[in-house]
């Protein structure tokens, strides 16, 4: 057939014919798993390393292997490595130029594996070293918010639901409340990394080997605590993947939420803050604006990661055991959740410290109708049912509305025709600071509860 022919492949000895040059650049992960360069290497190395111990390979045979290996890192590395889409996987790319470059041992190097754990191990190698580097951006962004947060603890700001103004509020809480978000997603990944430390080398294709092969050995020079128990398993889980991409999804969700608070917070209908001009876009044709683009497509890239999640989770939905090829789509998810996850953490890590916050403006819009409650609850604390105190509350509201007033414009005369129970005292319900400095319940906005709180984050 017309586009048959044969190929330098080191796997293709069962077949006559090379495959087509589509179904070549089809099927190939090179383009994309070249990214598994320095895990794919390490983890050759190491088990070149356990064969040398158990006699599968000679001591100088091994040092070969590791010398030609390093030195393929360092050609990958400064971009002098000729990748061939023939190769079809980094794995098979890096063997070639081994047995290119030391003969006879490199053709040694694949005993006892299969690209199935190979792959595998790669992966879990892989995401191992990116799953310390997102929990440490999280810590990063923690910092950056508990810094500010302990400067605005007497800060106070409105507090909403359905995004109208609710009750008042200090800056430090509403911060504290993204730093306890962050605080699951970090321990989320941590677990997520607890379950990817697991070393499947050994598993073979799916059935292990008939060769003595010392699979503990590899986990220790690698950093492994545990091996998988189950050959079919270790080739075929993707869990961890899973994990990572629940991590990463609901993690980019928070960031999408803060996202769009500091979009609002920054537009001029709120003016909280100001967008620093360093992370800001303009217009191409008005000249005044000043747009929060980075904040737009950090809440924006949430869909992506989301995406990925379920992505992966179709996959694997339907996939009996062992390997099938379906999972060399997992890369490209892990990949595509890390480039949109990783700089998101960094620059919102960045944004916050420079951003500028408008007191006065907070403070004027935590007032007026948000310490409704309060009056209620002063009722309350009066004898009165809270559902009676609620009604009585709503109709001061509602002629205080039809008056063109607010709540701080009221006098104990005005407030004791809805109710006898109101006192001089009451008027003091009025104040934004003493309505927030009243809520000392554990985890509320009060400031002496806040500092306790930061106190309890700065402990841990």
């Amino acid at each position: 057939m017309k586009g048959r022919r044969r190929q330098k492949n080191l796997i293709r000895g069962r077949f006559a014919h090379g495959r087509l040059p589509e179904v070549e650049a089809f099927t190939a992960s090179l383009p994309f798993d070249r990214r598994l360069f320095r895990h794919d290497i390490r983890g050759s190395i190491a088990h070149a390393q356990m064969l040398a111990k158990v006699g599968l390979l000679k001591a100088s045979e091994m040092r070969a292997i590791a010398a030609g290996l390093e030195r393929i890192e360092n050609e990958i590395e400064g971009g002098r490595f000729k990748f061939d889409i023939a190769d079809e996987d980094i794995h098979l790319a890096i063997e070639r130029r081994l047995i290119a470059l030391i003969g006879e041992p490199g053709r040694k190097l694949h005993t006892g594996r299969s690209r199935n754990d190979q792959v595998a191990l790669d992966m879990r190698l892989y995401l191992r070293d990116e799953l310390a580097g997102v929990i440490a951006l999280i810590a990063e962004l923690r910092a950056a918010l508990i810094r500010i947060a302990r400067r605005h603890v007497a800060t106070i700001m409105p507090g909403y639901t359905h995004l109208q103004r609710a009750q008042p509020v200090t800056l430090a809480h509403h911060l504290l409340a993204y730093v306890e978000m962050l605080g699951r997603d970090r321990e989320r990944f941590e677990q997520a990394a607890a379950r990817t430390a697991v070393m499947p080398l050994g598993a073979g294709a799916l059935a292990g080997t008939t060769l003595r092969l010392d699979r503990r050995m590899v986990a220790r020079a690698l950093g492994f605590k545990a091996i998988t128990a189950n050959s079919m398993d270790a080739v075929s889980d993707r869990d961890f993947v899973v994990d990572f991409l629940s991590a990463a999804a609901l993690t980019q969700v928070h960031l999408s939420r803060m996202s769009e608070e500091i979009i609002l917070w920054t537009s001029a209908e709120f003016g909280f803050a100001a967008l620093p001009d360093e992370f800001s876009t303009g217009s191409s044709m008005m000249p005044q604006k000043k747009n929060p683009d980075l904040l737009e497509l950090i809440r924006g890239k949430s869909g992506r990661v989301i995406g990925d999640l379920v992505a992966m989770l179709t996959v694997l939905k339907g996939l009996p055991l062992a390997y099938n090829s379906d999972l060399q789509e997992d890369k490209e998810r892990v990949f595509d959740a890390l480039d949109a996850l990783k700089p998101a953490l960094d620059l919102l890590a960045k944004l916050w410290p420079a951003l500028r916050f408008d007191t006065g403006r907070m403070r004027a819009a935590a007032g007026g109708f948000a310490l409704a409650t309060d009056l209620a609850e002063y009722l309350v604390s009066r004898g009165s049912a809270f559902r009676q105190a609620h009604e009585i509350v709503g109709a001061i509201v509602r002629e205080t509305v039809a008056a063109g007033r607010t709540l701080e414009d009221l006098s104990v005369a005005d407030l004791r025709r809805h109710s006898s129970a109101f006192g001089a005292d009451a008027i003091a319900m009025l104040r934004a600071e003493n309505s927030v400095a009243r809520r000392t319940i554990e985890g509320g906005p009060a400031p002496s509860t806040v500092k306790r709180r930061l106190k309890e984050i700065g402990r841990r």
